[in-house]
C-alpha cells in the first residue's frame, strides 16, 4: 500500500481536507476559515493511499525557513503516514533551497508532549519559546 504526495494548486477548502485537518485534537491548530471552497493559505499537499485521502502536508515560507504541518487522518495514524508527511515537506524544503524547517507545537495541543517526542526523534530541536521545534534541512 503505497504513499502518494500530490501539490494542490490552488488550495481550497473541501470536504477532505476538513475531515483530516478538523479531525485534529481541539487547541492542537490555529484557527482557519474553513468554508468549502475558500483558499487555503500556503502550500498544501495531498496524501492519498488507494485513492483515499489519509493527510495533508502544509509549508509556508518566511525569510528562508518553512513553518510546516502535517495532519493524519485518525484512522492512519502509527501507519507511518505522518514520517512520509515530514520527508516530503522536507524535500520540498531543499529543493527550494530554505534553511530549516519548523513546526509549532501549541501549548493548547492536547498531546504536546506526544508530538514533541515524535518531531525529537526526528531530527527537531527546541528553539526560543520551546514551542518552535527546527531541523535543519540545508547547512549553513
Amino acid at each position: 500500500m503505497s504513499l502518494s504526495w500530490k501539490p494542490e494548486r490552488p488550495a481550497l477548502w473541501d470536504e477532505a481536507k476538513r475531515a483530516v485537518v478538523g479531525a485534529a485534537p481541539e487547541g492542537s491548530l490555529p484557527d482557519y476559515e474553513t468554508s468549502p471552497g475558500s483558499a487555503a493559505p500556503g502550500d498544501w499537499w495531498r496524501v492519498e493511499r488507494e485513492g483515499e485521502v489519509v493527510g495533508y502536508g502544509w509549508m509556508d515560507v518566511v525569510w528562508g525557513d518553512a513553518e510546516i504541518l502535517l495532519a493524519v487522518a485518525p484512522e492512519a495514524q502509527g501507519s507511518g503516514v505522518g514520517t512520509f508527511i515530514l520527508e516530503k515537506l522536507e524535500e520540498e524544503a531543499r529543493s527550494r533551497g530554505l534553511n530549516h524547517i519548523y513546526n509549532t507545537v501549541r501549548p493548547t495541543h492536547p498531546e504536546r508532549q506526544k508530538i514533541m517526542g515524535w518531531l525529537t526523534k526526528r531530527g527537531f530541536a527546541g528553539r526560543g519559546d520551546h514551542e518552535q521545534l527546527r531541523r535543519v534541512v540545508r547547512p549553513a
